[in-house]
Formats: structure tokens, C-alpha cells, sequence
């Protein structure tokens, strides 16, 4: 029996994915749970699994092509026997069908000619008509027979609702919407939600759009085309390239934009002198109990913003709008910035102010393995509650970090190099750095902020006093 696997929603809210790398072909044979493709989605990459046995008999997606979810992305055919019977009975086993049939039922048309109206003198009375789907209901297999098409009378005055068209993406037929505007009023249009919400923000009418897709159904595409209207007739330019905004990159922008519109950012800087830290990363590197981990400054920068979390709550909260409220976390989730070939993504270590100094260190080396390897999952970026970016790496002193969506804080930590400072009232060749706190004014004011920049610092100059302040 041949199924179809179609695209999942794998994290909260997928609309789209983009196949990266098929680890089958046509012909394989394939167990359930084995691994089939890897997708990228707006947040990671993805391995799915197959959940039948079976041999592949074709691929439906091509690498590097960006699928909506609910489209079959690969046929498998299985020993289980194949119901002839039952397949012709179900008339919503097919895609298309599914619509077709729909459409057969809710639209009137016009009466064969010689056809006797149903409910006349001497005819049999009509059938009871079919219930419109609700959205996120799907038809009960097997539950309606696929039947040929028909005349259908028009309703008599006075009996009630109007016939009614679905409005519904092909490829869904579980998300079935159905529209009670009369059918006088609009003609049958085939999108998908993030398509018919993508148009209704730049104030595109779908009606007058002829539809590139799948059984004519309107694309992304077909929209952008509206708005962007003919295209110029010129030469392509020279010495430019064009990359596809997809993925990572493209939930960043969205979530940077989102971030610098909503919450008011304020940063201050603060240059110190981290010789003192330098020195214990070297002698921490020796202890056995950092044997198997990396010890880098940023482990002893992850410990001082988790104790100053802890002497300042408020910096590690966040903004309920919707409530007017202002969400305190007795819990610190400590995101870490990293850049990545696809983009930045913070993960966030759960539950970071229970780990002990060395416990940090391995979750710190690992976030960083796998956020190189392209492996972070959405579960492991949902939920941070402080960031830190670590800019110094890329040779620059500091910035001005944007806030991590739904977060109060972030801090950026820039490179540490040989600077002269005074010491004792001496110029002396010291280890010096920058620290810049970008947070949210509407929870965190100027002092606030000012004591937490200050005691991290503090930190940072003095190892000594993580010890007196946890």
C-alpha cells in the first residue's frame, strides 16, 4: 500500500521548511523511526523519521526546496494490503478529491437538462445535505462516499442559509474553512492560512489572483507578485548576488525587528580590568575537576551575570503586555548568542543557576558543539530569561546588543587585550576589557541597570567575590 509522509509541524507555529538533505532514495528500504531527511526549519535543522516499513517509491521534494507543512515530502510502500474498495468508497483519500467533492456538495449548479427537481411532484424528497467542516476538524475516513457530480437545485426562497464555497488549501483538507458568504458574493479561492494572512497584510485581494500552484491554489509567491505588479524589462546587473532571506537568518530579522520596536533599549558601557580573571581561567584549567572541559573567560562572565541575577532579580524578567504586568523568574535560563553558518541562534542552558562551576563549563562546551554543528533544537532556544553574546571573539571591543526577544537584559562581552592602566597610582600593561548591558527601560531603570553592570564587573576584577556574593 502506498502513504504519503507529509511535512510535520515541528516546532510551535511551523508554517514552511526547507529540505536540506535526503538520507534516502528511491528504491531504499526503510524501518520505522529511521532517520529519512533532515529539514531546516526558521529555528534549527531537523531529523525526521519515517513511521512506516516499507520501500521508498519516491521522493516528493527536491533538496534545497522550501515545502509548506502538511505537503507529502516522500511515498513509501508498505505490506499492508491495499483496500481497492475501501480507497474508492473514501472519496477524501485524495488530495484533490477532497476539495473536488466538497465543492460538488456545497456549490449549486445549474439543473441537467431533463432533470427532474428534487422535492417536485412524484420525485423523491432530497438527501440530507452535508455538514460544513470546522476548521481543525478533518472529514471521518470512510465516514462519505465520493459521488458523481449532479444537478442541485436552487434553494427556495425562505429555506434558510445561502449555499456556502469552501475557502480551504489543497493540500489540508483537515484545516477546511468553510465561508457562509453567499456564493453570489465571492468565487472559490484555494490558499493556504499563511497565505491568505501573508495577502491580507499587504492588502492583496486573492480573488483576482490566478493561482500558480498545486490544483491552481495561490502561493507566496503569486501574492508578492501582485504587490511587486510587472516586472522591469532590464539587463541583470553585474557584480551582484541575491540570497534567499530563509530559515535562521529570516527568523532572526524578524525577531530583531520585533525586539527594537517594542522594547525601549538603553545600554551603558563599562571598561575594566579582568587581569585577575585571566589568571584564575589558568589556574582552573589545571584543577582536576576541569579535566574534561573547557575553562575560556566566558565561564567565569556566565557565573558573575548569574550571581548578579540573583542579587538583582528584576534584571531577570520580562514584559507581560497582554496582562500589564511585569514577570519576575526565580529561575535563570542563560542564553548564549552564537553565530552559526546559517545564522544566529541563542540556546539557552536551563535551570543555569543550580549548576555548579564545572557543570556550567560542560554545558557551555556543549551548547557551543552543537550550535557549530547546525544540531540546536527549537526546545533548546525557547524559554531564555538572560543572554549573554560573546563579540570579543570576533576581535572587537564591545556593541550594542539588541534584547533577545521577551527578555529584560543582554550583555555583551568584547575582546580582551593588553591595555595600559593605572594601577596603585602606577601605569602598568593590564588585561582589559569591555562590558555593554542592554535592557529593557519599561522593567529595568537607570540604576538597576547600573548596579548590575557594576556588580558584574566587580565580578570580573575580583574572582574572589563570586565566592562572598553566591
Amino acid at each position: 500500500m502506498r502513504r504519503e509522509f507529509k511535512l510535520p509541524d515541528v516546532g510551535e507555529g511551523l508554517t514552511e521548511a526547507e529540505i536540506v538533505r535526503w538520507h534516502v532514495k528511491a528504491g531504499d528500504a526503510v524501518k520505522v523511526n529511521q532517520i529519512v531527511v533532515e529539514i531546516e526549519t526558521a529555528k534549527s535543522i531537523v531529523e525526521l523519521p519515517i513511521p512506516w516499513d516499507g520501500v521508498v517509491s519516491g521522493l516528493m521534494a527536491d533538496e534545497g526546496q522550501t515545502i509548506d507543512v502538511g505537503l507529502p515530502i516522500i511515498a513509501v510502500d508498505t505490506d499492508e494490503p491495499d483496500d481497492d474498495a475501501g480507497q474508492a468508497a473514501d472519496a477524501f483519500g485524495d488530495e484533490a478529491a477532497r476539495v473536488e467533492a466538497l465543492v460538488d456538495d456545497l456549490v449549486p449548479r445549474p439543473p441537467a437538462e431533463g432533470a427532474v427537481e428534487p422535492g417536485a411532484h412524484g420525485s423523491p424528497a432530497p438527501k440530507e445535505e452535508r455538514q460544513a467542516v470546522l476548521v481543525g476538524y478533518g472529514v471521518k475516513t470512510g465516514a462519505t462516499k465520493r459521488r458523481p457530480r449532479k444537478s442541485r437545485p436552487d434553494k427556495p426562497a425562505g429555506s434558510g442559509q445561502p449555499p456556502v464555497i469552501p475557502a480551504t488549501p489543497v493540500a489540508n483538507p483537515s484545516r477546511i474553512e468553510v465561508s457562509t458568504v453567499p456564493v453570489a458574493a465571492q468565487v472559490a479561492v484555494l490558499a493556504k492560512p499563511p497565505v491568505r494572512k501573508l495577502a491580507k497584510d499587504l492588502g492583496v485581494d486573492l480573488a483576482g489572483l490566478a493561482g500558480s500552484g498545486p490544483h491552481g491554489s495561490i502561493t507566496r509567491d503569486d501574492v508578492h507578485a501582485a504587490v511587486a505588479g510587472p516586472a522591469p524589462q532590464t539587463a541583470p546587473q553585474q557584480g551582484e548576488e541575491r540570497i534567499p532571506v530563509k530559515g535562521v537568518r529570516k527568523m532572526t530579522a524578524q525577531a530583531m525587528v520585533a525586539s527594537a520596536f517594542t522594547a525601549p533599549h538603553v545600554t551603558e558601557f563599562l571598561q575594566l580590568d579582568v587581569t585577575e580573571t585571566m589568571d584564575a581561567v589558568r589556574r582552573l584549567r589545571t584543577l582536576p575537576d576541569f579535566a574534561e572541559v573547557k575553562v575560556s573567560p566566558l565561564l567565569l562572565v556566565a557565573k558573575a551575570v548569574l550571581t548578579a541575577a540573583r542579587r538583582h532579580p528584576m534584571i531577570n524578567s520580562s514584559w507581560d503586555e497582554a496582562a500589564q504586568e511585569i514577570v519576575v523568574k526565580h529561575y535563570v535560563n542563560l542564553g548564549i548568542a552564537a553565530a552559526t553558518p546559517r545564522g544566529l541562534v541563542v540556546p539557552n542552558i536551563k535551570s543555569a543557576h543550580q549548576l555548579s562551576l564545572p557543570e556550567l563549563a560542560a554545558e557551555l562546551g556543549r551548547l557551543a558543539e552543537t550550535a557549530r554543528a547546525g544540531r540546536t533544537q527549537p526546545a533548546e532556544m525557547a524559554g531564555g530569561t538572560i543572554t549573554i553574546t560573546n563579540v570579543g571573539v570576533f576581535g572587537v571591543d564591545t556593541g550594542t546588543p539588541i534584547l533577545n526577544p521577551g527578555e529584560a537584559a543582554i550583555l555583551a562581552f568584547g575582546q580582551i587585550r593588553d591595555m595600559p592602566w593605572v594601577v596603585d597610582g602606577e601605569l602598568a600593561v593590564r588585561k582589559v576589557t569591555t562590558l555593554a548591558l542592554s535592557f529593557d527601560h519599561r522593567i529595568v531603570d537607570g540604576e538597576l541597570g547600573s548596579l548590575f553592570l557594576r556588580d558584574v564587573g566587580a565580578m570580573l576584577e575580583d574572582p574572589l567575590r563570586m565566592l562572598a556574593w553566591s
